[in-house]
């Protein structure tokens, strides 16, 4: 198309007196190594002043609308066609994508994320569907919400909002990490989060969430926590590395927490090393003493 435009040996009209070449200022200083040119710098690749490139890609695109107004069913593919070759002339004038940027992303998910993107290098910039792009990048179960820019001239930023991991949960023979809302996000590695509490049983997924602040609260507990059960959908055990179980009420679990922390303070009570605590009673705590063949529980010692 350059060529074309600046003319050549067809024309039939008289050459044009040369004007009289103004005085050099010197030699152009070459650019930095690593200068990555501007929107309309990219254009001069092409040898054409950037005003009247853009002027010529402006009258292709209103010839794509005429075109199209005058085809009728063919006007879809018409412009298509058009678009496809508009999108690879700003390609050639570079316009094209050179870097990929991924924003509010850990460092285990970026990977996903720059896989679902789907982008390579040399694409059209202004080619690229942004929105499907988009779809592609909230497939990802780490991404919770995402937003995809263009910035002229090679760039593309990816902004996301991440999942928060919660727990690693337990459930049917497979172990997988949810989020603060019970969702599993499939491309979290369990053995990569060791740092997460467990979380076991039907329903735990979904029930963490309110559990686990409480339990945090209480650290004489959580130091010792090993894993929480939920038992029949209604209610947590809490297993401690010592092999114990801490038997947690249907609600009020903050109280119960609370009266087994009062205990420990003035019976040690946790140090003791009881296989079984029963908080399920408000005005009792039972205990089973390890090793007890007796499945008979015993009351918590008194002055509490």
């Amino acid at each position: 198309m350059a060529a074309a435009l600046r003319g050549g040996s067809h024309s039939s009209a008289k050459p044009r007196a040369r004007k009289p070449v103004q005085a050099s200022r010197g030699p152009k200083a070459k650019p930095p190594t690593g200068y990555v040119p501007g929107k309309l710098g990219a254009v001069t690749a092409v040898d054409l002043p950037p005003h009247f490139t853009l002027a010529i890609v402006g009258g292709v695109i209103a010839l794509s609308l005429i075109v199209g107004l005058a085809t009728g069913h063919r006007a879809e593919k018409i412009v298509s066609a058009i678009g496809t070759g508009v999108d690879h002339g700003f390609a050639r004038m570079g316009l094209k994508v050179d870097k990929l940027t991924v924003l509010g992303a850990s460092p285990a998910a970026e990977a996903d994320i720059y896989a679902a993107a789907d982008l390579h290098k040399d694409q059209p910039l202004m080619g690229l569907d942004l929105e499907q792009v988009r779809r592609r990048v909230e497939h990802v179960g780490w991404v919770k919400s995402a937003k995809v820019v263009r910035l002229f001239p090679d760039t593309i930023v990816i902004a996301v909002t991440q999942r928060q991991t919660l727990a690693v949960w337990q459930h049917a023979g497979h172990t997988v990490v949810v989020d603060n809302d019970g969702a599993v996000i499939p491309e979290a590695d369990p053995g990569h989060f060791a740092d997460l509490p467990l979380i076991v049983g039907v329903g735990a997924n979904d029930a963490a969430a309110a559990i686990l602040p409480i339990v945090r609260g209480h650290p004489n507990v959580m130091n010792r926590l090993e894993a929480l059960v939920r038992v029949d959908g209604r209610r947590w055990d809490l297993w401690t590395r010592d092999g114990g179980i801490i038997l947690l009420p249907v609600v009020g679990e903050e109280s119960a927490l609370t009266h087994l922390d009062l205990l420990d303070q003035k019976s040690r009570i946790l140090e003791l090393g009881f296989e079984r605590i029963d908080l399920r009673d408000p005005e009792l705590v039972a205990v089973r003493p390890r090793g007890n063949p007796s499945p008979a529980e015993s009351p918590a010692p008194a002055g509490v």
